[in-house]
């Protein structure tokens, strides 16, 4: 079955919604709006956490609803509800109407049709056997346990949705997108005489369960978590100081996706609350930085056929050669700012309103063997793997703390270090790429972004970089 067609089985048949009879509403409740539209929602979803050779939490999900949005100027209305009838739209519509009150706009015109399907449709929930998922966990516990004698815990997860969305338009017109989501995560406690160390990893993306199941797969993520927390066992007090740091490739992207992505939204430009405000066309980078939002790779975490406004995912250019040429976009920012929208109206569920959001971001690869970027460091870090960071928006300050880092000294990658913090600008640090590896790498498929309360699955990346004179916060004396 198409997308459309599996939509209009979950939201009309299924419930017995009236079709005609909810165009009828909604296009009365958005009548002199400039947009909106109504947002159909059901979700299932589990998750499974096995701490200690013992499932700790186990839990499945239903849930579905509805979301109206009526947009004046750059007001908007929402109302939204679990309750898929048309009495319960009614009653939203009476909700939204009081923002268009007085206000005669024009609705905008539907999203262009034609969006390419970039996953499965199929719900990985029921691919495999519940009993089957507890086994996994249970033989991820074992087979990391006999890896290693200094093991003392092992946390593993698998989680799993299938998302059916619809976007109801005043001209009638409908579109929806099916969304499957597989996520498995491993962590483990090293011991070694009275010193304890943590490593992690994990993978997923819109894919089904086979994608994170086989062997090769849990294999590489118990062995990577073992393997970091191995590093981080042996690791030395980090440095502290103005110094070079080189990014590794893939999920340290998410330094560029905290400090630079979220001041490239729309939101945040069109009311000058950015460092990145009014500088379209301007150098805001060194010369060869390129970043892209491209919500249109097949399988990956961030990616969409089709926004939560019914726009369809584009491949964005924000940054070229270290020039800002773009920003994203949902369909009210854009319409304000007089562009195109970019298919970056995401929310969290039918009980949010839509609001610009990343995809996938990363920074595209360059000519740099990145054995002879880490040998262009007399003395600095190598950041590996990132956990926690904050970025103040307004001014792009951020603070980001490494997971697994090295000491650079001579040009050779040496001791692990422990407690090393990246303190910077992101508009500065931007200008201070002085190489670009040619290994492009993206995530595993594990991002997750926060925004205005909202959650919502990304990606990020990033070649090997190095990066002139970053603050390095670290605990040696």
């Amino acid at each position: 079955m198409s997308n459309l067609a599996v939509a209009q089985d979950l939201f009309f048949t299924q419930t017995g919604l009236d079709a005609d009879g909810l165009r009828r509403v909604v296009a009365e409740a958005l009548m002199g709006a400039d947009d909106g539209e109504l947002f159909l929602e059901y979700r299932q979803s589990e998750s499974l956490v096995l701490d200690d050779g013992q499932i700790k939490s186990a839990s499945f999900d239903t849930t579905q609803g509805f979301g109206l949005r009526a947009v004046a100027g750059e007001a908007h209305g929402y109302a939204h509800g679990s309750d898929l009838s048309l009495d319960a739209v009614r009653r939203a519509a009476q909700t939204v109407r009081a923002v268009r009150s007085g206000h005669a706009g024009t609705m905008a015109q539907a999203p262009v049709g034609g969006a390419k399907a970039l996953y499965t449709e199929v719900n990985p929930l029921a691919q495999v056997p519940f009993e089957d998922k507890v086994r996994l966990l249970e033989e991820i516990d074992s087979y990391t346990r006999s890896k290693d004698n200094r093991v003392r815990q092992v946390t593993a997860s698998l989680a799993g949705s299938w998302q059916a969305v619809a976007i109801l338009r005043a001209d009638g017109t409908l579109a929806a997108d099916i969304r499957p989501m597989v996520r498995l995560g491993v962590n483990v406690v090293l011991a070694e005489g009275d010193r304890m160390e943590t490593g992690g990893h994990g993978m997923g993306g819109r894919i089904g369960y086979g994608g994170v199941m086989g062997l090769a797969d849990w294999h590489h993520c118990a062995d990577e978590a073992l393997r970091q927390a191995s590093v981080n066992l042996g690791s030395i007090p980090a440095p502290a100081g103005e110094m070079p740091v080189v990014l590794g490739p893939g999920w340290p992207g998410v330094m560029l996706h905290e400090a630079v992505g979220h001041g490239l939204e729309g939101d945040f430009n069109r009311k000058s609350t950015s460092a990145f405000t009014g500088k379209i066309g301007t150098r805001v980078a060194s010369p060869g930085v390129t970043v892209v939002d491209d919500g249109t790779i097949p399988d990956r975490r961030g990616s969409l056929s089709i926004d939560d406004e019914g726009t369809a995912s584009s491949r964005t250019v924000l940054i070229e050669d270290g020039i800002l040429v773009g920003y994203l976009q949902d369909r009210m920012n854009a319409r304000l700012m007089g562009v195109p929208a970019t298919g970056n109206g995401r929310r969290q569920s039918y009980a949010h309103a839509p609001i610009p959001r990343m995809t996938n971001t990363f920074m595209l690869g360059g000519d740099k063997d990145p054995a002879e970027i880490i040998a262009s460091v007399p003395r600095g870090i190598y950041a590996v793997n990132f956990g926690g960071g904050q970025v103040d928006i307004t001014n792009g300050k951020f603070v980001f703390s490494a997971s697994e880092a090295y000491l650079i000294e001579n040009g050779k990658v040496g001791p692990a270090v422990k407690g090393a913090t990246l303190i910077g600008n992101g508009p500065d640090a931007m200008t201070r790429v002085t190489l670009i590896g040619n290994d492009l790498a993206l995530d595993p498929g594990i991002g997750t972004c926060g925004k205005d309360g909202q959650g919502v699955p990304v990606g990020v990346g990033q070649p090997t970089l190095r990066m002139d004179g970053l603050t390095v916060g670290g605990t040696a004396a």
